[in-house]
């Protein structure tokens, strides 16, 4: 029994330490232990005939279980709130495991349009093969996701705050649809994490993650995290997921389980300097527009303040000279990092249109919201002073 079961009140960052694990039964250790092992020993032929029967829940193959990845499942589905997780190989596997798992030829998925290249483009080239439709919809505009629903719709697939546009979709309003359709609600909760949000709350069935951004924080690792509302959905997954063979390893898991304690902090920390540095860089002459949730007279902040705990540390925003001026702020910084990624205690800035979402079509960018010069940033946990002089430097050369 993990102390998550003995005391399911706990606060989030309190969860955060402790939620899916205790001392070791063996010799008391205080971390997790790494059960770095691919198979597990029977006690007997009829344990192991049992445990492949599914009637004894001990371990056989690490594919298919292990101590320090349940534990990282437990921790995680703790903080989500939902009923059980299933951790991946990163967060792709988690994602093309859903849409392998839960969607057959003649299905139709509803996807916010500005969301993770690869999630999009995989569900656009790689499943439009095999007969699944898909509209890529503006999903923080209620009416055009409903309008977008038909009667073949078998998943609302959104990402909220969006990447990288951060246009935030109205979860309880996509989980209204989705069951009013017969559909399942997936959300990617990576750019919030569950300090700041919680979307099986407001009616989601599944929460995907990257943990290889805030969950761990630490730019080591690369996983996934499928977190499920119903252990009988977990179980339509976890099969699929099995013989994909996209699941994560002990070492990668225990690696996650040391992020996660240090969760809550972090991602307090680094959103106190988006919360500093965004006015900067609103209120500076070279910059056209800055996107942030906790901007004065956001337009959606009725949702925001319903839905988030707080605003992240994401950060997009466009430059008066376009992309050469872009280019020449991402070259000029000393603190951020240019970088892909995001989530860590180091602040990364990258160019979507050439980087991150370069698989996508112009046209579809451009409609999605992602312009050939908008620059996205993740700020981090370095000292706010020396991350707005960073970007004053930067900014006043152009």
């Amino acid at each position: 029994m993990s102390q998550h079961d003995e005391d399911p009140g706990w606060s989030t960052d309190t969860k955060c330490i402790h939620a899916g694990q205790a001392p070791d039964h063996l010799f008391g250790a205080v971390a997790p232990p790494i059960y770095q092992s691919s198979t597990f020993a029977f006690e007997s032929c009829d344990q192991g005939a049992a445990r492949f029967a599914g009637k004894d829940k001990g371990y056989i193959y690490t594919r298919l279980g292990n101590p320090t990845i349940k534990m990282l499942e437990d921790n995680i589905a703790a903080l989500e709130e939902g009923d059980c997780a299933l951790a991946t190989a990163s967060g792709m596997a988690a994602i093309s495991t859903l849409f392998f798992a839960l969607l057959s030829a003649g299905d139709h998925v509803v996807c916010s349009q500005a969301v993770y290249g690869p999630s999009r483009l995989i569900l656009e080239r790689d499943f439009s093969r095999f007969g699944v439709g898909a509209s890529m919809v503006e999903t923080s505009d209620s009416g055009a996701m409903a309008a977008a629903v038909t009667n073949r719709t078998r998943m609302i697939y959104v990402e909220t705050p969006s990447n990288p546009t951060l246009a935030v979709t109205d979860i309880a309003e996509a989980a209204r649809l989705a069951r009013a359709a017969g559909a399942l609600l997936v959300v990617d909760n990576t750019f919030c994490s569950p300090i700041l949000q919680k979307p099986l709350r407001f009616g989601a069935d599944i929460v995907v993650h990257s943990v290889t951004k805030f969950i761990n924080g630490h730019a080591d690792v690369v996983g996934g995290m499928m977190v499920f509302r119903t252990e009988e959905l977990m179980k339509l997954v976890k099969s699929v997921l099995s013989f994909l063979g996209g699941t994560m390893d002990p070492h990668q898991a225990w690696l996650v389980l040391r992020g996660t304690k240090t969760l809550g902090l972090r991602v307090r920390a680094a959103q106190e300097n988006a919360r500093a540095l965004a006015p900067l860089l609103a209120g500076h002459p070279a910059v056209a527009w800055v996107a942030y949730p906790g901007l004065p007279g956001h337009p959606q902040a009725a949702l925001i303040e319903r839905q988030m705990e707080g605003p992240g540390s994401l950060i997009s925003f466009e430059l008066k000279g376009g992309l050469e001026a872009g280019k020449k702020l991402l070259e000029s910084l000393k603190v951020a990092t240019l970088a892909v990624s995001l989530g860590g205690v180091e602040t990364l800035i990258q160019h979507p249109a050439s980087m991150t979402h370069a698989g996508m079509p112009r046209d579809a960018r451009i409609a999605a919201g992602i312009t050939d010069g908008l620059v996205r940033l993740s700020v981090g946990c370095e000292g706010s002073e020396d991350i707005l002089a960073d970007f004053r430097q930067g900014l006043d050369r152009l």
